[in-house]
């Protein structure tokens, strides 16, 4: 008799500077250099949108600000393009990733 998994996403809600609201699922989560980061894809309500879209990941930043924190968009180019090699690498083995 075999086990068949549950799968069970962890997803995310976030909200757009515009305030529109997008979900999420979190693939991976990496602590580099005492920061905290999300590798990310967009979660879809109609099967045929997952068919059309490229489902490109989505890296983005923990960053705290008081007693909030958010997660925001890498601006500066090496530490994205550090990140994004390691999310790169650990996902490649579970997902088909083209860089």
């Amino acid at each position: 008799m075999s086990e068949e998994k549950e799968y069970n996403p962890e997803l995310l809600n976030l909200v757009d500077d515009e305030g529109n609201e997008h979900e999420f699922e979190i693939l991976d989560v990496l602590d580099l250099d005492d920061k905290q980061y999300f590798a990310l894809i967009p979660v879809f309500d109609k099967p045929e949108e997952v068919l059309e879209d490229d489902a490109e990941l989505v890296i983005l930043k923990a960053v705290e600000d008081g007693e909030e924190s958010y997660l925001e968009v890498i601006e500066d180019d090496d530490e994205f393009n550090k990140v994004a090699a390691i999310f790169t690498d650990r996902l490649s083995e579970t997902f088909e990733i083209e860089e």
